[in-house]
């Protein structure tokens, strides 16, 4: 009798041990599914992570053309991320036209989506002073792939970022470039009344001053079409007419104006000229705050599985591309770390290295929010082709 009692009090303790054991492989194996769901692809992510990220930009009204380029290429390095990475983060849309007013709406209704974790864009610098004070008071991160007036990133907006070059690095090399190589002596520059444009011809204008060039100042309301009043006034000796404009198809017409009163001046226009389907006089030249990527041996397999599904491009997408690809990237590393919150993708983005970019370099921000190492590239039209003017 006694016997049979340890017995059953050893095979109770059996049973005990038994369960303890397969309790604890079972929490192993749940651990180690875990684990392999955050792996896979470059710096993979577990599955129930999820978020959304927010694009502005102007996807229809004057500037269109760029807007849509942006948001193919915003919509293409969602579904590249998501297929090397493993994940499921979404895009959420919102169109700015480029106009102040309605960035700010978008910027409300992205608030408002609790899903949203950090914005790209958006494209206009007059848009990213309408947005900052709406994002800097909810801790919300944008990256713009456009925007370069130089006071942006002064500190009053410490969650915004831009993968492109400034204007106070833009204003000098075009200067730069029409003294050296154009050798101009008198330039007209003609703003466009927006901060982008405002701010960009002040710099371009200080440079050419600073050079030797005389130079005069216009101003035209965007909304403006017919320029032939303003044509004008570009006197016989006038070598280059300086347009850092935001509509590249209102420059078309400018030119074509400029020609039909038999005015020779070359027109030298800013990144927003920067459409070949848009703006194409010949002899003219722009300056971009991006490469053609085409040209970057590094990014052909992107730039064929982009053009296979999307078409043609110029230099406002790519860009995009990189804050997007650097927006979701902070929000991988923002979950990995277990808490994909809005500041804690502010504080990632603030560290966040893309190590060769499809920009051709490396993509990482300094303590002001402005991208290391950027420059502004020169090209020439001919026959409705940019080809690069410098090096």
């Amino acid at each position: 009798m006694r016997r049979r009692q340890l017995n059953g009090k050893g095979q109770e303790m059996r049973r005990l041990r038994w369960a303890g054991m397969l309790a604890t492989a079972i929490v192993l194996v749940v651990a180690g599914c875990s684990s392999d769901d955050s792996g896979g692809g470059s710096g993979g992510q577990a599955a129930s992570c999820k978020g959304s990220v927010g694009v502005m930009g102007p996807f229809t009204g004057d500037a269109a053309s760029i807007g849509k380029e942006q948001l193919n290429w915003a919509k293409f390095a969602v579904e590249r991320f998501n297929t090397d990475n493993k994940t499921s983060y979404a895009l959420v849309e919102g169109d700015t036209q480029l106009d102040p007013a309605q960035a700010s709406t978008v910027a409300q209704q992205f608030l408002s989506n609790d899903a949203i974790k950090g914005v790209v864009g958006p494209a206009g610098s007059q848009e990213v002073e309408a947005v900052g004070p709406i994002y800097t008071r909810a801790n919300l991160g944008f990256v713009s792939g456009s925007a370069t007036k130089t006071t942006l990133t002064d500190g009053t907006r410490p969650t915004f970022f831009r993968v492109v070059p400034r204007d106070d690095v833009q204003g000098p090399t075009d200067a730069t470039y029409m003294i050296d190589n154009l050798k101009v002596k008198k330039v007209m520059i003609i703003d466009d009344q927006t901060s982008y444009s405002t701010g960009l011809a002040d710099a371009t204008d200080q440079a050419l001053k600073g050079g030797g060039v005389t130079t005069s100042r216009e101003s035209v309301n965007q909304k403006q079409s017919d320029f032939s009043s303003l044509v004008s006034k570009v006197s016989a000796d006038t070598d280059a007419v300086f347009l850092p404009w935001q509509l590249a198809a209102k420059a078309q017409v400018f030119s074509q104006q400029l020609s039909e009163q038999g005015k020779k001046a070359i027109i030298f226009g800013t990144d927003g000229l920067f459409s070949p389907s848009d703006f194409k006089a010949d002899g003219s030249y722009v300056s971009s705050f991006a490469p053609d990527i085409k040209a970057i041996p590094a990014s052909a397999d992107l730039v064929s599985a982009y053009s296979t599904k999307y078409g043609e491009f110029g230099t406002f997408g790519p860009p995009t591309f990189a804050a997007t690809q650097i927006v979701l990237t902070a929000m991988n590393e923002a979950c990995k770390a277990g808490n994909l919150d809005r500041k804690s993708v502010v504080d990632k983005l603030k560290t966040t290295n893309i190590s060769n970019s499809i920009l051709g370099s490396d993509l990482k921000f300094n303590s002001s929010g402005d991208v290391e190492g950027a420059k502004f590239y020169i090209f020439k039209i001919q026959g409705g082709k940019y080809t690069l003017a410098n090096q």
